[in-house]
């Protein structure tokens, strides 16, 4: 519990910090990759902090400048902060309304990145599209296809949705699968609330590719990534 509240505060702490910073850097498009990179500073200074180690294992290292869908597994809420330090790529990553509510944080998601509500299935639509614009304008997408923490059995991952899959199509660019093998020991899903020293462990895997890809390949597409991931994790266990 010690521990719990120790990471906590610095995790608090430190966007506090980066926040004036990044509040400057989001009120113009052209900054925008700047606050996206104080994000991923954050996460870096957040995990030093904590003592937390991260290893990160690339069968596949992403163009800092190529437009990539990456799909990850969804196990723990530290996922989120966990992307930013193990891909360089500017990214509009895909998250719940709700975050929207969180001072400072949800106006930097609101600037950011990319809402959808999973209860009303026209905000579903909206992200879809404004992924589709997102990588036409050549920046990457970020993505739990599981659609949320949904798994009740780690490292066991729930079916994939189409979203991830149909924009990748659309577009016509590489899906990436990363395995992230050690965040539900570290940040379970559960309650009460409590944070686990571990390291953090992660596989960006090699890139799925889509072109000459059509609609009708997306259940192709989403069982391949899904069994490319669920390979990592369970050899990795």
């Amino acid at each position: 519990m010690f521990y719990t509240v120790w990471c906590t505060f610095w995790f608090v702490f430190i966007y506090a910090l980066l926040f004036p910073i990044q509040f400057v850097a989001l009120q113009r498009e052209s900054w925008k990759p700047f606050a996206h990179w104080l994000n991923r500073f954050w996460g870096q200074c957040f995990f030093a902090v904590a003592g937390i180690k991260v290893e990160v294992r690339y069968d596949f290292t992403p163009d800092p400048k190529g437009v990539y869908v990456f799909c990850a597994n969804h196990f723990s809420y530290i996922d989120i902060a966990m992307m930013g330090v193990v891909v360089d790529n500017f990214y509009a990553f895909i998250g719940k309304h709700g975050v929207k509510n969180i001072p400072a944080l949800g106006y930097m998601f609101r600037k950011l990145h990319i809402q959808v509500n999973r209860d009303q299935p026209n905000s579903r639509s909206y992200a879809l599209n404004k992924c589709i614009r997102t990588l036409a304008d050549g920046r990457s997408v970020m993505i739990f296809p599981e659609g949320g923490i949904k798994t009740t059995n780690p490292p066991l991952m729930t079916d994939f949705q189409d979203g991830a899959f149909r924009m990748a199509i659309e577009q016509q660019v590489p899906i990436v699968p990363i395995a992230l093998l050690t965040n539900y020991q570290i940040m379970p899903d559960a309650s009460p609330f409590r944070v686990h020293r571990r390291t953090v462990k992660a596989v960006i895997l090699p890139p799925i590719d889509t072109l000459g890809k059509t609609q009708a390949d997306v259940s192709e597409l989403k069982v391949l990534c899904y069994d490319i991931i669920t390979k990592t994790l369970i050899e990795k266990v």
